[in-house]
């Protein structure tokens, strides 16, 4: 019994003295839990964004890859279905999803007003300058009852190829950014442009380069727009210095859009186009920006103030085939990066996903699962009990 009281008291002893030393771990239950959710009504490609009341907003697409629909719905807080699905473009069978690079993208601005902009499809109407592909917008009508008619936001700059985007902030300002050439032929050419709006996307400005700089644009890549809390603009892009340099640029715009500074945060040489598309958003200890390079996926903070980014976080793991990322951070400081895997040209996949704690480090929430669609991608959102979903 004395040696038994013994062992016991040694025991005892050390648990307290390594809880000392390193702390408590973490326990399993306390961990930001991921849970999946497949789009609505058989939709792909979905987009989702939630407002400062909670409320969850979703487009995704439907029909033929080539010409089909965008549609809209909502979730109220505490609610577990989504409202009616809304046709967002005007035109029947304008956008397009072919590529997973070309799709809708959501923002929601100022009084919870949605915005959404894509490239239109070869039967969409209005088409763009002598006849070109055009660059597609609209937004939620004051009731939210329905979206305003589909209108084509490029006065100049022609050749759209991968993905435009949108982003609206708490002032009213809106954006709408693509990457083209305006006349010029090659991707070494190619630049970013921003069409600016003040008053909500009633009006919008004739489009303007973002910088001088000629970076060149991947021509089928995917580019991504964001608009913080505090008015401060985001546009992430893969370049094509000399067809080859297919690095990520980021640049941000303090001052409504005006101008930019730019920053190459992820070099990767390469005489193809990858077909990349790219992620921001604003979790709870600031901006997060998400990519691809070589197969494999990251993720890394934005300092709001300096707007200097940090080093990048790898996903654990060998990468290859890891695409589309989304990222996302929730009121903790916890990070959830998501892609896929094993998708390309007309072929669907997997989903992947690695939540990672405030300083970086992957916590054991990490999870993998089959059902990607053909052109699919996935998007997150932090829930208010600080995990996250995952639509796919």
């Amino acid at each position: 019994m004395r040696i038994k009281l013994a062992y016991l008291f040694i025991v005892c002893a050390s648990a307290l003295f390594l809880t000392r030393v390193f702390g408590t771990p973490k326990p399993t239950t306390d961990l930001a839990k991921v849970t999946l959710m497949k789009t609505p009504n058989g939709g792909i490609q979905p987009q989702a964004d939630v407002d400062k009341k909670g409320v969850l907003h979703l487009v995704y697409f439907k029909g033929k890859p080539e010409a089909g629909n965008i549609f809209y719905v909502r979730r109220e807080p505490g609610s577990e279905g989504f409202s009616n699905p809304i046709s967002v473009n005007g035109a029947p069978d304008s956008a397009v999803a072919i590529g997973s690079v070309r799709g809708a993208q959501l923002a929601v601005g100022k009084g919870a007003r949605v915005h959404v902009a894509w490239l239109g499809s070869g039967k969409a109407r209005p088409k763009g300058p002598s006849g070109a592909t055009p660059m597609l917008y609209t937004r939620l009508n004051d009731d939210g009852t329905a979206f305003e008619p589909q209108r084509n936001i490029m006065q100049f700059a022609v050749g759209l190829d991968g993905g435009g985007s949108v982003a609206a902030d708490p002032a009213g300002n809106v954006y709408v950014a693509w990457h083209a050439g305006a006349g010029a032929r090659g991707e070494v050419s190619r630049r970013v442009w921003v069409a600016r709006s003040g008053d909500e996307g009633r009006t919008f400005d004739r489009e303007q380069p973002a910088i001088e700089d000629p970076t060149g644009a991947c021509g089928c890549c995917g580019m991504r727009a964001f608009a913080d809390d505090q008015g401060s603009l985001y546009i992430l892009y893969r370049a094509a210095r000399e067809s080859v340099h297919r690095d990520m640029y980021l640049l941000v715009s303090k001052d409504a859009g005006m101008k930019f500074r730019g920053s190459d945060i992820a070099k990767w040489e390469l005489n193809a186009c990858p077909m990349s598309t790219a992620s921001i958003n604003e979790g709870g200890s600031g901006v997060l920006v998400s990519w691809e390079t070589a197969g494999q996926v990251f993720y890394a903070d934005v300092n709001s103030a300096t707007f200097n980014v940090s080093a990048s976080v790898p996903a654990p793991g060998g990468g290859g085939d890891r695409k589309h990322p989304a990222v996302v951070g929730n009121g903790r400081g916890e990070t959830l990066l998501a892609w896929t895997e094993g998708t390309a040209w007309n072929q669907g996949g997997a989903l992947a996903w690695q939540v990672f704690d405030k300083d970086g480090h992957p916590t054991e929430e990490k999870g993998h699962a089959e059902g990607v669609p053909v052109w699919g991608l996935v998007t997150a959102f932090a829930r208010p009990d600080a995990g996250f979903t995952i639509i796919y």
